[in-house]
């Protein structure tokens, strides 16, 4: 066999069986072996930020790595600011990237470049493959870098040449990672200090899942203390039913009170919340002076069976039910609110909403509280484009429940050529565009950080009109059938039409 079926089927033996690739010359062996070794999902996208973005999206709902592969350092750099997100989410990606032959690196062609630099930028592993016989076993050691506990992306370089050489060596099978709960005197402290005056218990990783956020709910109602929401999460699990604590706000002015009583903090796969950026005037450091922190469960450790360990000794209580609400019909112009009020009584159960609205975030996501039980999946690491890209890769790892990507307009101009894949594959997604014709966060920054005005020129950096962009015809263009709702009527029909069949579809939602 080649390097290249060797890589493949030590990526099958380890169910790493999606590759979302954008490949070039330098990979064309891999791309060969396809054919040749059963197991192995190659899915097409046409940008290197959707490939990264989608194995994200796959990891987030699966819990299993998938795989990237890219072209040299130019595709890897593509891919870059999507796997800063999956590295902030802490996904487990295996992304493999090709390399110029060993030979030819002599000669600096054109497209070389130093792609372990380029890797480091998002990757605490990295590794480049030594021969032909090297290529298995480094892949084996990528993906077990990249299960980790916690997940991260682990990059694996590989030159043609040993693509196409023969060996006889393919990796070895890696035992999936055990997250071990933490010792039981770390949680008989906890315990303790949550009795505290003022003691709040912060949710990370992957505690706020359902099992994480019932055992929470429970601590909280025996204790007394708080229990609050990482503001920067991979996936939370909300809905009717469900208890639904508050999120560390994104603004400081904001998250300042919110935890300005917090004397004792008690994190669970979580980091002290930090302020976004920093302001003139303003900390960094989001928690009051003097607060302490005691960690009961660390990114790499069981979090949810800590909690669960916690809660045994209390007491459940009921969870406050959301009231079920009714979708607008009215043909008064559509509004963030009107919309959320559609997603929240029309979603499916059990749905997966890749969220990406910005500015808008708050008012939509704020009705999802009442709708059918769901999960939704923020943008973790700040970087824009991730939300289509995250629908198509939740779509592809979980074909059996509906995924909602929620996207502003703006944002979604930074990968649109998602689409074309969930064309391509049939992906049940249904995309909405909050169309509003700017980059409004950037209108509420202007005024946070302190510059000075919005003059004419300035305002032309923030407005993205003139052209208006045309979602629905650039959907079509793509694959995606589209539609365009300028009233909460038409929106909410739209919708109910959407969501009952399946496949892609877009609906471009004008604002008020």
């Amino acid at each position: 066999m080649t390097g290249a079926e060797s890589l493949l089927r030590t990526l099958v033996r380890n169910r790493v069986d999606t590759c979302f690739m954008n490949p070039g010359t330098s990979e064309m062996h891999f791309v060969a072996a396809l054919d040749r070794v059963a197991g192995l999902r190659g899915v097409l996208c046409l940008f290197e930020g959707v490939c990264s973005g989608a194995a994200d999206g796959y990891a987030r709902v699966t819990g299993r790595p998938a795989a990237t592969l890219l072209h040299l350092g130019p595709g890897l750099g593509n891919g870059l600011a999507n796997f800063h997100n999956a590295r902030k989410a802490r996904s487990p990606v295996v992304s493999i990237v090709g390399e110029h032959s060993t030979a030819h690196l002599k000669v600096d062609a054109p497209l070389t470049a130093d792609i372990p630099a380029f890797a480091r930028t998002v990757a605490d592993f990295v590794r480049v493959a030594a021969s032909a016989d090297d290529v298995g076993p480094a892949a084996a050691e990528t993906i077990a870098a990249a299960w980790g506990p916690p997940g991260q992306v682990a990059m694996l370089i590989i030159p043609a040449d040993y693509s196409w050489s023969k060996t006889e060596m393919a990796g070895p099978a890696i035992a999936p990672p055990v997250r071990r709960a933490p010792p039981s005197d770390v949680i008989d402290r906890v315990a303790r200090r949550l009795r505290q005056e003022g003691a709040a218990l912060l949710l990370g990783g992957t505690t706020v899942s359902a099992r994480g956020l019932e055992a929470a709910r429970r601590i909280g109602t025996a204790s007394g203390a708080r229990v609050i929401v990482a503001r920067n999460v991979a996936r939370i699990a909300t809905g009717r039913g469900r208890f639904q604590p508050p999120q560390v706000p994104y603004f400081p002015e904001f998250a300042l009170p919110f935890l300005a009583s917090v004397k004792h903090l008690v994190t669970v796969e979580a980091d002290a919340p930090v302020s976004f950026f920093g302001y003139p005037d303003t900390p960094s450091s989001m928690l009051p002076e003097g607060c302490k922190i005691t960690v009961l469960a660390r990114r790499d450790e069981d979090g949810t069976a800590a909690l669960e360990a916690l809660a045994e000794a209390h007491m459940a209580a009921p969870v406050a039910e959301h009231e079920p609400v009714t979708a607008p019909e009215e043909t008064s112009a559509l509004t963030l609110e009107s919309m959320g009020r559609t997603l929240a009584a029309c979603l499916p159960e059990n749905a997966l909403i890749s969220e990406e609205a910005i500015s808008a975030a708050a008012k939509v996501m704020g009705w999802l509280g009442a709708a059918a039980p769901h999960e939704f999946m923020p943008v973790a690491g700040g970087s824009i484009g991730q939300g289509l890209p995250v629908a198509v890769g939740a779509a592809i790892g979980c074909p059996d429940r509906k995924v909602i990507a929620l996207e502003g307009d703006g944002s979604g101009m930074y990968t649109p050529q998602a689409l074309w894949t969930m064309a391509r594959e049939k992906l049940d997604v249904v995309t909405v565009i909050l169309a509003n014709r700017r980059y409004r966060i950037l209108d509420v920054e202007m005024r946070r950080t302190g510059a000075q005005g919005l003059g004419p020129r300035a305002n032309d950096m923030i407005d993205i009109g003139r052209p208006d962009l045309d979602w629905v015809r650039l959907s079509e263009g793509l694959g995606v059938g589209a539609t365009r709702a300028a009233t909460a009527r038409e929106f909410t029909e739209q919708f109910r039409e959407a969501v009952k069949r399946k496949g892609p579809a877009l609906i471009e939602a004008v604002l008020e």
